[in-house]
C-alpha cells in the first residue's frame, strides 16, 4: 500500500476541510457548480465517481462470472440485507431518537421530517460508491458488478412501495429520470468503457492492462477526494448553520451504518464467503444512494424541509464512515475464507 492510501484517511479530512471552507468563501461559484444538474444528479459529481470506478470495471473478468452463479450465498445475503432488514432498521433508530430521546430538543413537526428523510436513504442502497469500496477492499469486481445490478433491478420494484409503507403516505413519486439516469452514469457507461478499454490493452498485452489500471488508480483516488470536497462545499451553509441539528440526526445515522455493516460481515462470515464477496456486500448495504433519497425528499416535502436536510447528513456521514469500515475489513481479511482458485 502506497503512502497516499495508507493515509487516505487525513486527505479525506483535509478534503472535507476544503470543501467547507469553499463553500463558505467562494458561496456564489460554488452554488453555480451545485446547478449543474441533470435529473437531481450533479453532474461535476458525476463526473468524479465515473473516474473512481473506471479502474475497477476494467479489472472484470466476465470469464469469472461463473463464480457468482457457485457462490449464490453473497446475492442472498445483500438483497437479504438491503430490503427485508435495512429500511426497517433505519426507522425504528429514527423512531426511537426522534420520538424518543431526541423529544425533549427537536420540534414534533422537524422531528417527522428528519424521521422521513432517514427512512428515505433506508431504501436506497448504494449504487455507485460501492465500487470504491469494493475497489478499496480488493472485492471481486465481477461479483460487486451482480450485487450492486439485482439491487439496482430491485430498486425500481420495492423502493416505492416500501418507502410509502414506511412514511405512512398512500403513493411515493419515484424519480425515474433520477434513478434510470444513475443507473446508466455509473454502472452501464463505466462498465461498456472498462470493457471496451480491458480487450483493447489486453490485445496489447497483460502488462499494458496491469499497467494502465496502476496509471489510474492514483486517479480515482484524487476523484475521490474532489468528491468528498465538492459535497462538503455544497452544503457548507447548512453544515455551519445548523451543526447541532446536523450532529443529532448523524447520530442514528452511524449506529445504522456500524450496525449494519456489523450484521453483514458477520453474517458473511458464518456463511463461510471468501473477503472479496464479504466486503462489498457488506458495503452495498451500509452505503446510501443519496442522489435518489435526496431526490424524493425534496419531492416530496420541498427543498428546505428537514426530510431533505436528513438525506443531506446522509451523504456528509457516508464517506468518513465507509472509509472506517474499508480500513476495518482490510485489517480483518484473514477471518474469511481464501479466494477460490479460478
Amino acid at each position: 500500500m502506497g503512502l497516499f492510501e495508507r493515509y487516505l484517511s487525513l486527505w479525506v479530512a483535509l478534503a472535507i476541510a476544503v470543501g467547507v471552507a469553499l463553500g463558505s468563501v467562494m458561496p456564489a461559484a460554488v452554488a453555480q457548480l451545485a446547478q449543474w444538474q441533470l435529473a437531481q444528479i450533479n453532474l461535476p459529481v458525476a463526473l468524479l465517481i465515473w473516474l473512481m470506478i473506471l479502474p475497477m470495471m476494467m479489472q472484470i473478468d466476465f470469464g469469472s462470472l461463473q463464480q457468482v452463479r457457485r457462490q449464490p450465498q453473497g446475492l442472498l445475503l445483500t438483497v437479504t440485507v438491503n430490503w427485508l432488514i435495512k429500511p426497517f432498521t433505519m426507522a425504528a433508530l429514527a423512531w426511537l431518537f426522534f420520538e424518543g430521546f431526541f423529544a425533549d430538543w427537536v420540534d414534533p413537526a422537524d422531528a417527522q421530517q428528519y424521521i422521513a428523510g432517514m427512512i428515505l436513504l433506508g431504501v436506497a442502497p448504494c449504487t455507485a460508491m460501492v465500487f470504491v469500496w469494493s475497489q478499496l477492499t480488493k472485492g471481486d469486481p465481477a461479483y460487486t458488478l451482480v450485487q450492486v445490478s439485482i439491487n439496482d433491478l430491485i430498486m425500481m420494484l420495492a423502493f416505492a412501495p416500501i418507502a410509502a409503507l414506511l412514511l405512512g403516505v398512500s403513493d411515493i413519486l419515484v424519480p425515474w429520470s433520477t434513478l434510470i439516469l444513475a443507473t446508466v452514469l455509473y454502472v452501464v457507461l463505466p462498465l461498456v468503457a472498462g470493457v471496451l478499454l480491458r480487450r483493447w490493452l489486453l490485445a496489447r498485452s497483460a502488462a499494458a492492462l496491469d499497467g494502465a489500471i496502476a496509471r489510474l488508480k492514483p486517479l480515482s483516488m484524487l476523484a475521490l477526494l474532489s468528491t468528498v470536497a465538492l459535497l462538503f462545499a455544497f452544503q457548507a451553509p447548512t453544515l455551519l448553520a445548523q451543526p447541532q441539528v446536523m450532529v443529532l440526526i448523524a447520530i442514528p445515522l452511524l449506529l445504522q451504518s456500524y450496525g449494519i455493516f456489523a450484521l453483514t460481515y458477520l453474517a458473511a462470515k458464518r456463511m463461510g464467503l471468501p473477503h472479496r464477496v464479504a466486503a462489498p456486500a457488506s458495503m452495498i448495504g451500509t452505503s446510501n444512494f443519496f442522489e435518489l433519497a435526496v431526490a424524493v425528499a425534496i419531492a416530496l416535502f420541498g427543498l428546505h424541509s428537514g426530510a431533505a436536510l436528513a438525506t443531506v447528513v446522509g451523504v456528509l456521514v457516508e464517506v468518513p464512515v465507509m472509509l472506517s469500515l474499508v480500513a476495518f475489513a482490510n485489517r480483518t481479511r484473514h477471518w474469511f475464507a481464501q479466494p477460490v482458485t479460478q
